[in-house]
Parts: structure tokens; sequence; C-alpha cells
């Protein structure tokens, strides 16, 4: 049987309270987030489809819903979680072909991606509203 009492000297194994939180790492951990976001908002989409093929009483009940200030700030926050999961996976596609990888490019797409999301949700739905 092994001696338990004697003490490796085996190094412990990395966690949070070593790493230092840099920016591809929130990136990642926010593109996960979104991916499971977008399930949600996914049955929500769902809900709005099957509304319309039950009746136009029902219909009217899920769309006061998202016409509702809540419900519109859900709908942004899944553009906004689209777009931004989108982006993030075109970060990951560049990586695919050996691109990127140096860590002032890493920072930049982590960036773009950021702002990305930002301007582009602002631009659908200004663009949703003039075409409304």
């Amino acid at each position: 049987m092994a001696d338990l009492s004697h003490k490796s000297a085996r190094p412990l194994s990395p966690h949070l309270q070593i790493y230092r939180p840099m920016l591809t790492m929130m990136m990642s951990i926010v593109h996960r987030i979104t991916g499971a976001a977008l399930y949600v908002g996914t049955l929500l989409v769902a809900w709005w489809l099957i509304a319309a093929a039950v009746g136009p009483d029902y219909f009217a009940l899920v769309d006061g819903f998202f016409g509702s200030f809540f419900g519109r700030l859900i709908l942004f926050g899944y553009t906004w979680a689209l777009i931004h999961h989108m982006l993030g996976g075109l970060r990951h596609f560049i990586w695919d072909f050996g691109h990127g990888f140096g860590p002032e490019a890493r920072e930049l797409l982590a960036k773009a991606t950021i702002a990305g999301s930002v301007i582009l949700t602002i631009l659908v739905w200004i663009v949703g509203y003039i075409a409304r």
C-alpha cells in the first residue's frame, strides 16, 4: 500500500486562484453563457411561432408579451447573445486557420467581438424600428 503520510512534491493543478483573469478567458466564459442563453431564446421564438399557428387570440397574447418593456428587453438580450455568439464563432473560425494566436491579435479579436456585438445589436434594433 502507498505511504500517504509522505507528502509528494508534485505541483498542484492550476485553478482560478492562480490564473489572472484575462479578456480572452472572460470571452470564453461569455461565449458559453450566450450559447446556453440561445437555447432559452430559441424556445421563446418557437413559442411565438406556435402562438401564430394556434390562432389570433393566443398570438395577440404572446405578441403583447414580446411588445412589453420586459419582452423587448428579453429580445434585445437575445439579439445581443446571438450576434455575440456568432462573432465568437467567427473568432474561433479564424483560429481554426492558424491565425490570430499572438497576444496582440487575441486581444484585438476579443475587443472586436465585444465592440462588434454591441454595435451590431444596436444597428439591428435601429433598422428594425425604422422598418417598422
